[in-house]
């Protein structure tokens, strides 16, 4: 995704579109719908009858012909009775009524939101690397707490009712029609400039907000860069220097937001007024017409309380204007994230690797052949040129070469983190996109040189989420060597950790990588600098534990400290992207080349 710039106008886009995103999800939830739906029917009506009904009183106590037949038959205490029961039950009505239909709507609202976010989070962790290359990670944060909150606002306060309002608007519409034309015409003529003038200031806000939200990102961006490095930014003494860029971003986001209050007292401001601008208009046409004996008193009551509710959903709409647009916001933010495509889907019709069937438990070693493979992170700037080479299944293959060689890379594109530009990588025969992820994934373990953990105890950071047995863990850090060192820990297996294993050594994480290789038993082994964070004693435990965990299995080791490849069955050699050399350590002290460079630097520097 590429993010809006903080000073680029958002998107035009109509209310209309923008609640079209939601149909999928109201359609999820339409049974749970009906109940509100009809519920508004009741509550239009017993509240556009509560004006109609007081001006009734008003007639039948002036003894005017605009009062119901049926109520001049009866005497002036009994027609008073019948219609102050009537109204009491409209009240009623909306009192018991009016709470519940709002309990309903939140309800659904809150499924909604729960929805959202749920797919939200499902589709950002199925985009590529690439797409995570060119994001803040606050930003992500921002749209998948702060604006699913702000479209959560938009339900919890109740602004969902606004539908109801508007249908009440119009049930009044009908009867100010029904009871006198022109007056009915009137109020409803006086609706028109507050509409333009709503729709002119709800633009302008979203407009507003969207740089808003654009600049809480930003602001979120920079605080968790700041206290993910905040190691680096004390040792530098930067505090002062961060703390400074920190102010300028959130001046920034200060002004912005000040913008969005500025239409939103509009908005509330312009209402206002022109509703008392509108009984002030009826009082005076409604005035000549009585005078005039055109209508009479009860009815001129019954249109001051028209002009005094008919603006109602409109107050409540500009109280509620904020959340509204802030909600309208936040679903063209979430539908920019949803837009980004998948760039590494599974295929419709997956392979299967020729392997496949062989009995669980066993290794499957895998052939792996880049043919003519090329890539790069930016279009035609490839990092990657040309590769050609075959891994045999079980041989052990070393990728060496200077910082920047895209010995990484390699291991990204055989994992298919990201996609090659050119040519094909095959396992054992079939091309990596014709399988699912999962299979691909399956087959092969990798080990970091920064092993991540995650908050959790230390089995589940070896399971990852699979459900391996206690006694498969157990024999997987017997296996690896470093079951002493989790019995060691307070509480063994069960120890918590803290957010990215901050409780342990960097060589203590590292170790834990080891025991979630061996677990799953995987046919091919790619190590990238996995014993970089080990102490010597360490590293020598853990290399016997490695050499009995590569038997067998198809491996690619990347290491920088050249002396512990030697004994590897093949030794790639790559330099700005390109095979230079390949062969045995020997062979390529031998050959004089870039290797053996290489090589006698390390020496020298030992």
């Amino acid at each position: 995704m590429t993010a809006p710039d903080a000073a680029r106008p958002a998107r035009d886009r109509s209310d209309w579109r923008l609640f079209k995103q939601l149909l999928p999800y109201l359609f999820d939830n339409r049974q749970q719908l009906i109940l509100p739906l009809v519920l508004l029917v009741p509550l239009a009506v017993a509240q556009a009858m509560q004006p109609v009904l007081i001006g009734q009183a008003i007639s039948l106590i002036n003894q005017e012909n605009s009062s119901w037949p049926f109520l001049r038959d009866l005497s002036l205490q009994s027609g008073l009775n019948i219609l102050i029961a009537l109204l009491l039950t409209t009240i009623a009505i909306r009192l018991s009524l009016d709470g519940f239909q709002s309990f309903l709507v939140q309800k659904v609202g809150q499924r909604i939101t729960w929805s959202i976010r749920n797919d939200l989070f499902a589709h950002v962790t199925s985009l590529a690397m690439r797409f995570f290359d060119r994001t803040p990670v606050g930003k992500l944060i921002t749209r998948l707490t702060s604006d699913v909150n702000a479209l959560g606002d938009v339900f919890a306060t109740g602004a969902v009712g606004i539908i109801s309002d508007f249908f009440t608007l119009l049930v009044s519409a009908v009867i100010m029609l029904l009871i006198d034309w022109r007056l009915g015409l009137l109020l409803i003529f006086l609706l028109l400039p507050v509409t333009g003038l709503i729709v002119y200031f709800q633009q302008q806000y979203r407009r507003a907000n969207y740089q808003a939200r654009e600049q809480l990102s930003l602001l979120n961006a920079n605080l968790q860069e700041n206290i993910a490095g905040i190691e680096v930014v004390q040792l530098f003494r930067r505090e002062r220097f961060n703390a400074e860029l920190f102010r300028k971003t959130n001046q920034t986001y200060i002004e912005a937001v000040d913008t969005t209050i500025f239409y939103d007292s509009a908005v509330s401001a312009t209402l206002e007024w022109i509703a008392l601008v509108a009984i002030a208009v009826v009082i005076g046409v409604g005035g000549l017409l009585v005078v005039g004996a055109t209508i009479e008193i009860g009815t001129l009551t019954t249109f001051i309380l028209f002009a005094q509710r008919l603006f109602e959903p409109l107050r409540q709409f500009a109280d509620k204007f904020t959340a509204i647009q802030a909600g309208l916001t936040a679903i063209e933010r979430i539908n920019d994230l949803l837009d980004e495509p998948v760039e590494i889907r599974d295929p419709a019709k997956p392979a299967t690797l020729p392997t496949a069937t062989s009995q669980q438990g066993t290794v499957l070693p895998g052939e792996i052949r880049f043919k003519h493979v090329w890539f790069g992170y930016k279009p035609d700037e490839y990092v990657l040129k040309d590769l050609d080479f075959t891994i045999r299944p079980g041989e052990k293959v070393a990728l060496v070469g200077p910082t920047g060689a895209g010995k990484s890379s390699i291991i990204r594109l055989l994992c298919r983190l990201y996609e090659v530009s050119k040519g094909q990588i095959l396992l054992d025969g079939v091309d990596v996109r014709d399988l699912t992820q999962a299979d691909l994934r399956q087959r092969m373990a990798i080990i970091l040189q920064d092993g991540f953990l995650f908050s959790g105890d230390v089995k589940s950071n070896i399971m990852l989420g699979e459900d391996y047995p206690l006694a498969a863990v157990k024999q997987a850090a017997e296996q690896t060597n470093i079951a002493s060192f989790i019995e060691a820990l307070p509480q063994s297996y069960d120890t918590q950790l803290r957010e990215r294993g901050t409780n342990l050594s960097g060589g203590q994480k590292q170790l834990l990588a080891f025991a979630r290789a061996a677990i799953r038993n995987p046919g091919i082994l790619v190590l990238d600098e996995a014993t970089a964070n080990l102490d010597v004693g360490t590293e020598a435990t853990i290399q016997a534990a490695l050499d009995k965990l590569l038997e067998d299995r198809t491996a690619i080791i990347i290491a920088h400290r050249l002396s512990t490849i030697r004994n590897v069955d093949r030794i790639l050699v790559l330099k700005q992207g390109r095979l230079v050399e390949q062969g045995s350590h020997d062979q390529l002290l031998a050959a004089e080349g870039l290797y053996a460079s290489l090589y006698q630097l390390q020496m020298l520097g030992r």
